[in-house]
């Protein structure tokens, strides 16, 4: 298996097939990325062939190296208009290093890849993902596409890169029916994070059956006093999101919740 490929699949996008060509000619001598100090591995990315984008953005990624963020997104532009039928592995490798150097810079220009078009067909698959990895927010008449695109792993991410509007808000209470569970499960967070109800009993299933910082955090603006209670639980547990939970009580505004914060804090003076 190939660097690339296992990039693809940090974004579940091993079904994709790479394209058959790139439109730039491999350097005759590889490049050792390791070898190069920051300002030599950053000025070699942008014109990095297929042979040597994929070590290169790994590298910046490993050393989590911002001043590679402008350089990563030269070089997936570089390749706007290609990857209609299949990823063009440069855009691949570029995309994979700015999700995981992450920050708003980062973000920006995921943000800016996707909005411009730079990538296309199944690329955006993996553009998307990186935007929701980075938790990003995408333009209204971009992500609305996005939402309702063939893909239910596209629908999924779209939705944690949406961002309050009105005609938003309406297609994610559609998605909260979608056939694929995690595109409603995405699409109740979403709403939960807007603070609409319509997301509660969709959030509140998931906060009894298998929850998560993500519910635990959506769910808050809209807490009902059945929420609080399953919070408690949580809280009490002792587990891994027992502090995310207490967060939440103490961010929720009602006396049952500040009641059960001081049970909870009286139960752990007393050792119980």
């Amino acid at each position: 298996m190939s660097e690339t490929d296992e990039q693809l699949d940090l974004f579940s996008a091993a079904g994709i097939a790479r394209g058959p060509y790139s439109p730039v000619l491999d350097r005759p001598e590889p490049i050792t990325p390791e070898a190069l100090d920051d300002g030599a591995l950053v000025a070699a990315i942008p014109q990095a062939g297929i042979a040597d984008a994929a070590q290169l953005a790994a590298e910046a990624a490993r050393r989590r190296l911002p001043a590679a963020v402008p350089a990563l997104d030269q070089l997936c532009r570089r390749f706007t208009g290609f990857g209609l039928s299949h990823v063009v592995p440069e855009q691949v490798a570029a995309l994979v290093a700015l999700a995981e150097i992450g920050g708003a810079e980062a973000a920006q220009a995921v943000v800016g890849i996707i909005a411009r078009g730079v990538v296309q067909g199944p690329a955006v698959k993996i553009a998307v993902a990186a935007a929701a990895h980075l938790g990003a927010s995408l333009p209204v008449n971009v992500v609305v596409p996005l939402l309702r695109h063939a893909d239910p792993s596209v629908r999924a991410d779209a939705c944690r890169c949406s961002r309050f509007r009105p005609e938003i808000v309406a297609i994610l209470t559609d998605l909260l029916h979608d056939l694929h569970r995690d595109v409603a499960d995405q699409a109740a967070c979403a709403l939960g994070r807007m603070g609409q109800t319509e997301a509660r009993s969709a959030l509140l299933r998931l906060l009894r059956d298998a929850p998560t910082d993500d519910i635990i955090e959506a769910i808050t603006d809209i807490a009902d006093e059945e929420a609080i209670v399953l919070l408690g639980r949580i809280a009490r547990s002792g587990g891994s999101l027992a502090e995310a939970a207490r967060s939440a009580l103490a961010a929720i505004d009602h006396p049952q919740a500040a009641r059960l914060l001081k049970t909870i804090a009286s139960e752990a003076g007393a050792g119980c």
